[in-house]
């Protein structure tokens, strides 16, 4: 994907994230998202858009490298699964950034679009989107050892009930099964176990 295509593309994502607060709850589900990775670094050809979404979701539901089953209304509103776009999910209780998600940049939140950073990135002002003008993304980074216990008592528990009629029920939803939920557990797990022994 070209530079300027990305960019357009993360204009329309950050519209539709406007659109979900306009949905019935007492508690808004998205509270922000952010865009990191060669967008925000300006390279001209993309593999994918990367983005983090910030959910009212508590840390242990959210374990890294997994999908809440709670998500999948909002993977089909956004429409993230058409492709060009890699997205992770995050606890509006913890840092957005982490081992993976490094500089992220706030272009949507409870607030409204964040216009000026959308601009920034249209004008390829990147400068403006380092330091001072990083809304809500802050400096603090998750560390890996309390991820890392999160994502083992998470698989502990996708284990635990893996074969339970009911978790099983909770768990299928559109194009979603109880096995991407095992899968993704572990991954989450093994990928962070990794760089804990690195």
């Amino acid at each position: 994907m070209r530079y300027a295509r990305a960019v357009e593309r993360l204009g329309m994502l950050a519209e539709a994230c406007e659109q979900t607060r306009r949905l019935p709850a007492l508690e808004p589900f998205l509270r922000e998202a952010h865009v990191f990775g060669a967008l925000t670094q300006g390279a001209e050809s993309l593999d994918e858009l990367e983005v983090a979404f910030v959910l009212n979701l508590p840390p242990e539901e959210v374990a890294w490298g997994t999908h809440p089953p709670s998500t999948a209304w909002l993977v089909d509103f956004l429409r993230l699964d058409e492709g060009g776009i890699a997205y992770w999910w995050r606890s509006h209780r913890e840092p957005v950034a982490n081992h993976h998600i490094t500089e992220p940049v706030r272009f949507w939140s409870l607030d409204g679009v964040e216009r000026d950073v959308l601009e920034a990135l249209r004008e390829r002002r990147l400068g403006a989107l380092h330091g001072a003008v990083r809304p809500g993304s802050g400096d603090r980074v998750a560390p890996v050892a309390e991820e890392l216990a999160a994502a083992l008592e998470h698989l502990r528990a996708v284990h635990g009930a893996y074969w339970d009629r009911q978790w099983r029920r909770e768990h299928r939803s559109l194009r979603r099964y109880p096995e991407h939920h095992l899968w993704e557990a572990v991954r989450g797990y093994l990928e962070l176990l990794d760089l804990r022994d690195e």
